[in-house]
């Protein structure tokens, strides 16, 4: 099965900052929409301790040949010594909704 579609998902440390990230990536044409999900809670391990912190999620929809692009954008833009950068297939959806996607990156 080919991907055609893809969510792109990373995670910050405040609203203002997945508000940038989302706009300025839409504004790169490497996603055709985002959405800012939080504030979440995330638990995870760091420097050898385990953390907790308050993040908010960033979901851009892109075609799939813009995710690297994407991928790329989103790690010299982030302000994390290492960012979340997860890949997730769409592997269905509105025709009309998933053509709107790829034109928007182009």
């Amino acid at each position: 099965m080919s991907v055609d579609h893809v969510v792109v998902t990373t995670t910050v440390d405040s609203e203002a900052a997945a508000r940038t990230i989302a706009a300025s990536a839409i504004e790169a044409r490497l996603a055709a929409c985002a959405q800012i999900v939080g504030p979440i809670t995330s638990v995870f391990r760091w420097e050898e301790e385990v953390q907790t912190a308050t993040e908010w999620r960033v979901e851009c929809k892109t075609a799939a040949d813009r995710s690297g692009a994407l991928e790329e954008f989103l790690n010299v833009r982030h302000p994390y010594d290492l960012p979340e950068v997860v890949v997730t297939p769409i592997i269905g959806g509105s025709p009309r909704y998933l053509a709107w996607l790829v034109e928007e990156t182009r």
